[in-house]
């Protein structure tokens, strides 16, 4: 079971290569997580698998994280999965999709069972190749523009994880390549600041960490819908999971711990900030996804200042809820542009719910994933940006709807299709209901109790704070700037416009230079007492 949660999706990508097959293989999208999930909810925790010669091969096993990071991605694969066959219906360009879609889902679950360096690497390669082609999809100048950020971005992501591999690679004893005996050599080895400051830069750049994080406006808002769901959802949490399974959070590493927490809280504030002067409502996702995906990597490197092995637990459940909420609200853009005035509402309220829950609304899984990330930080100083972050996420989250409503359909009687709606909606009701049931498997008296009024109230007052803050930025909005998205990499198109400019006119004075023989003659005279100067020396 635990081969066909890649292997089924890898074998609808290879019938791809059949015209016939590929055109039937938008309304098959749907079939393929499911094995993947079978294998969550059927195979025991901590089961493995080699595939494989004894000299070559590779290994694939569920741990916890793995375990709950797999299963909320594979059901947000089969909800969007079942979302784009109807998304596609009559457009262009549905094969190239297909084939896209599958290269990602492959990457993507496999990346979650991967256990040993090789298949990790191969198989996020994979996951990005695949990822660039859903971003390009449109074709048009934005999303070529998104797709060259991104790729160019990944690519050296994956540079440095490569560099980081071969370094863990030969401190490994004797000829194994499992991500275990990586992380196990990884705190006693004598390169290990090299190694931590490769792996935190590599996952960092997959993980959108600032300033970074340019390729997740860009890409998220080009991408089809659908697209979005899962690229900002699910596919982006590999590099979570490879911080949990590569970097040492049981071995104290106060130094490196602080520095990625305190790097993953800017995250969490930046998005916000950058968010709140968003008005289309994919960027203003995506600005939430830099944010959350920061707080997420606090929670490592918190785990990683003490020592403390639960940060690993807590990293990957709040990162599955994440998984889930993300997932809905970016469906819900595509089935809202289909809504009239007359049902808006309606629709509205179960993203209001999922969405202010990523803020701590109580009773939410939001709530219950920020009381668990609470108890690994403490009262630190952490805590306390903590919920200034969980301020700023209800906020943007206000920001979010208000910006969606504008989106609805200009004819009242508008109507979203079943085949858009029940896919969002199942994915908004299980992004509730999972977290509460991952939370009745942990031991009784393990956590305080989640629905005493104090832990309410906690939780409650940084949501009612941030919705008065939200009225308040409604009211004054007009004093905001206007940020473009990607916010950085805009001032990096300056930088590079600058730089030609400034190459062509150097170009000019060199050609004009070259033509007075004064200068030649000078240059040939320069060029010899250089080379004398290097042989004497």
């Amino acid at each position: 079971m635990l081969a066909s949660a890649f292997v089924v999706p890898l074998g609808m990508l290879l019938a791809c290569l059949w015209p016939r097959a590929r055109e039937q293989m938008p309304s098959l999208l749907a079939f393929a997580p499911i094995p993947a999930l079978a294998a969550v909810l059927l195979v025991a925790s901590d089961s493995s698998l080699v595939m494989g010669s004894t000299r070559l091969h590779l290994t694939f096993a569920l741990d916890r994280p793995g375990a709950m990071l797999l299963g909320v991605a594979a059901f947000l694969w089969i909800a969007s999965g079942a979302y784009a066959s109807h998304y596609l219906r009559g457009r262009p360009y549905r094969g190239q999709f297909v084939v896209c879609w599958l290269m990602t889902l492959t990457g993507c679950l496999g990346v979650f069972l991967a256990a040993d360096m090789v298949g990790f690497y191969f198989l996020l390669a994979l996951l990005t190749l695949g990822a660039c082609g859903l971003v390009i999809h449109h074709e048009t100048p934005r999303a070529w523009r998104a797709g060259a950020v991104y790729i160019g971005l990944a690519l050296l992501a994956e540079t440095l994880l490569l560099m980081a591999f071969v370094l863990l690679a030969a401190q490994i004893p004797g000829d194994s390549l499992l991500i275990r005996d990586a992380a196990a050599a990884l705190p006693t080895s004598p390169q290990r600041d090299l190694i931590l400051a490769l792996l935190i830069a590599g996952l960092g750049m997959k993980a959108g960490l600032v300033p970074f994080h340019i390729w997740m406006p860009l890409a998220y808002s080009a991408a089809p819908t659908p697209a979005s769901a899962v690229l900002s959802g699910a596919a982006v949490k590999a590099s979570i999971l490879g911080m949990i399974r590569f970097l040492p959070i049981e071995t104290a590493q106060p130094g490196w711990g602080t520095a990625l927490a305190a790097a993953g809280l800017f995250a969490a504030l930046y998005g916000v900030v950058i968010g709140i002067t968003q008005r289309e409502p994919k960027v203003v996702l995506a600005y939430s996804s830099v944010s959350q995906m920061g707080f997420i990597v606090a929670i490592i490197g918190m785990g990683m200042i003490a020592g403390d092995g639960r940060a690993a637990l807590a990293a990957a459940f709040y990162a599955a809820h994440h998984v889930l909420v993300k997932g809905a609200l970016f469906l819900s853009v595509g089935v809202i542009a289909a809504t009239g005035s007359r049902r808006l509402w309606l629709m509205l309220l179960p993203v209001a719910i999922i969405a202010v829950g990523l803020g701590g609304l109580p009773l939410t899984g939001g709530a219950l994933a920020k009381f668990v990330a609470d108890e690994l930080l403490g009262d630190s100083t952490a805590s306390n940006i903590a919920t200034l972050s969980a301020v700023g996420t209800t906020l943007l989250m206000l920001q979010f709807l208000r910006s969606l409503a504008n989106t609805a359909s200009q004819d009242p009687q508008a109507t979203a299709a079943a085949g858009l709606v029940w896919p969002w909606l199942a994915t908004a009701v299980v992004s509730l209901v999972v977290p509460w049931t991952l939370y009745l498997t942990v031991p009784s008296g393990t956590l305080p109790d989640p629905l005493s009024p104090a832990v309410i109230w906690k939780a409650l007052w940084p949501v009612l704070l941030g919705a008065m803050l939200a009225v308040a930025l409604w009211r004054w909005r007009g004093g905001l700037p206007r940020v473009p998205a990607g916010d950085l990499v805009v001032a990096m198109d300056g930088g590079v416009r600058v730089a030609v400019a400034l190459g062509k006119k150097l170009e000019r004075m060199d050609s004009a230079l070259r033509q007075w023989p004064a200068a030649g003659v000078s240059l040939l005279i320069l060029t010899i007492a250089l080379g004398a100067a290097v042989f004497a020396r």
